[in-house]
Order: C-alpha cells, then structure tokens, then sequence
C-alpha cells in the first residue's frame, strides 16, 4: 500500500496509535521512549534514527497550557461545591496534574515524531 508520500505504509501505525502506545512509525514496535518522556536515540527493532526528528517543545507548550486549565477548573469546582480540606486538594491534584501531563508528554511527542515521519518533514531550504 503506497500512501500519497511515495513510501510504503504497510505495517506502520497511524499518529493516533503511534501517539497513545508509543510505537515507532516505520515499523509499530514499542521502542520509542528510554525514559519517561524522553526518545531514544534509534529503534531497537527496525535501526530507524529517532535523533534526526525534531518536534521541539510544542507539545509541552500546549500541554501547560491545556492542562493547566483543566485542572484549575476541577479544583475552583471541587472547592465551591463541596468545600474539602485543604490536603485533599493535595492528595487529588498534585497526581493528576503529574500523571496527566506526563501521559500527555509521550502522546504528544509520538504524534508529531509521527507525523513529520509520514510525511518526510525536515528542515527548510532556500532554493538559489
């Protein structure tokens, strides 16, 4: 199967698997992450160079932002309807807002390590 990029697409996942399970886009395995939000430097099955892809803190940007304001809505909401203690909100928003933003981390650097790799992205030239 040849998708409108010239290259073959057989067995690679779409940015939304390869977001949600980390998968590497050229050939689906589970190898894109060393660490917790951090790529590792080449795929362990398939060799492909995870270090030439550059997605940049856009996704750590949005993140911030987005969850930021979700979980400020939930606690002003938590807090004039049931008014709990103080530690509660502790307990409640110091895991979320970590747990949320780290999944979110991975999910949004797949996404785009995906994308620029299905559609051949690289640095821009100027054409003299």
């Amino acid at each position: 199967m040849t998708g409108d990029t010239g290259q073959d697409t057989k067995g690679q996942p779409g940015i939304a698997r390869a977001a949600l399970f980390g998968l590497c886009p050229r050939c689906g395995g589970r190898t894109l992450f060393a660490g917790v939000a951090q790529f590792a430097p080449r795929c362990r099955a398939c060799g492909l160079d995870l270090a030439q892809f550059n997605v940049g803190d856009g996704p750590a940007a949005f993140l911030t932002l987005i969850i930021g304001a979700l979980i400020t809505g939930l606690a002003l909401w938590l807090e004039l309807a049931w008014h709990p203690p103080f530690w509660l909100h502790i307990v409640l928003w110091v895991p979320l807002t970590a747990g949320a933003v780290v999944w979110g981390l991975r999910a949004g650097k797949s996404a785009l390590l995906a994308a620029e790799y299905q559609r051949r992205a690289g640095e821009g030239q100027l054409k003299e």
